[in-house]
């Protein structure tokens, strides 16, 4: 079953925890944030702190200096004889596995924390969790991907709980997961502040095939209003091959903006175009452009229908580039006020703070 995410008011209340919150090793976690999970690392670390919560983060290197992150084991240089081995994988694969099983081997050795957040996408956090005398919160933030399932399959009952970032993400991992606690991701109301909008849509995010931009691009064009896209390009090839030649004229890519020049931008636009070719697990973005009080074009896919309602929002099919051309112009005449007041109510990064800090006193009483 999925477990309701009920009501919870301000939770300042109790004494302070002492969490340890699992990262990334692959990115650090500083602005310009590489994608909406190490955002979304960043802001629940400051949340928990301004609690009073004693936060360790355990993260990447090269990480936000005031976020005070404790940088996972790196690889050390593998001899000429690992690296001859015909079974040797991506040099990626091996130094996430090093830094986790790292961690995970400390953290087993010094029992340090009331609670361990594992905030990560990696299988060793969930198939050690029960070498830690700590109990483990586990959140769900993708579909089940090969890695991660086989460790949720294994991994000892009873002793690490699952939260998930929508009711779509949970009911993806039902068969294998019977009890998912959904906590929405939430983003910080004081720093994406409304705008005036009134200017071109934008997309913003990672471009990527997944997020499908030239999807968003060809609909903007459909619809006359232009496109500004904005977001790191971890595909080179891709951007290459699919994007840049749609660019020019009235679509034009800003590159990788700081927080700042990105909630200018956003809060500048009429319309926030969400274009996800696959199941978006969540979808920041969507609650960023609402705190902006931008409204929504995207596509009915993944968890967008439950972030988005009809007073901030237009969905269209997936992959329909008429519906979405379509979705952008009736966007536009949506209250900005009312998208701005569906982030207040169901997006914000207190809500989520209070539900997590909530699970936590549950998992460690």
């Amino acid at each position: 079953m999925i477990v309701p995410d009920s009501p919870v008011s301000a939770e300042h209340a109790g004494s302070a925890l002492s969490i340890g919150l699992v990262a990334s090793a692959r990115y650090p976690l500083r602005e310009p944030f590489a994608g909406g999970l190490e955002a979304h690392t960043w802001q629940l670390a400051t949340g928990l702190r301004k609690r009073g919560h004693d936060v360790t983060v355990f993260g990447g290197t090269g990480s936000d200096p005031a976020l005070r992150v404790r940088a996972m084991p790196v690889l050390p240089t593998l001899s000429a004889q690992a690296r001859r081995d015909v079974s040797m994988p991506a040099d990626y694969f091996i130094a996430e596995h090093h830094a986790y099983l790292g961690l995970m081997l400390d953290l087993g050795a010094t029992g340090v924390c009331d609670v361990v957040h594992n905030n990560s996408l990696h299988y060793l956090p969930v198939a050690m969790a029960s070498t830690l005398s700590a109990p483990v919160l586990t959140t769900l933030h993708t579909p089940p991907t090969p890695w991660l399932e086989s460790a949720v399959r294994l991994r000892s009952p009873g002793h690490t709980r699952f939260a998930a970032v929508s009711a779509h993400t949970a009911r993806q991992w039902s068969s294998l997961v019977p009890a998912v606690t959904v906590v929405r991701n939430g983003v910080e109301l004081d720093q994406w502040v409304p705008g005036p909008g009134g200017g071109s849509p934008v997309w913003f995010g990672r471009l990527v095939p997944e997020k499908g931009p030239e999807l968003a691009i060809h609909a903007a064009r459909a619809a006359g209003t232009g496109l500004r896209l904005a977001g790191p390009r971890p595909d080179a090839g891709y951007f290459r091959r699919e994007i840049e030649p749609l660019l020019g004229g009235d679509v034009e890519y800003l590159g990788h903006l700081s927080h700042r020049e990105l909630v200018h931008l956003v809060g500048s636009a009429r319309v926030a175009v969400v274009s996800p070719r696959w199941e978006e697990p969540y979808g920041l973005v969507v609650a960023e452009a609402l705190a902006c009080g931008t409204p929504v074009a995207g596509f009915a896919r993944g968890a967008l229908p439950e972030v988005l309602d009809a007073h901030c929002g237009v969905l269209a099919p997936p992959d329909d580039v008429p519906g979405l051309a379509a979705a952008i112009l009736r966007a536009a005449s949506l209250d900005r006020g009312a998208a701005r007041h569906r982030a207040e109510t169901t997006c914000s990064v207190d809500r989520m703070v209070d539900e997590y800090v909530r699970l936590y006193r549950e998992l460690s009483s």
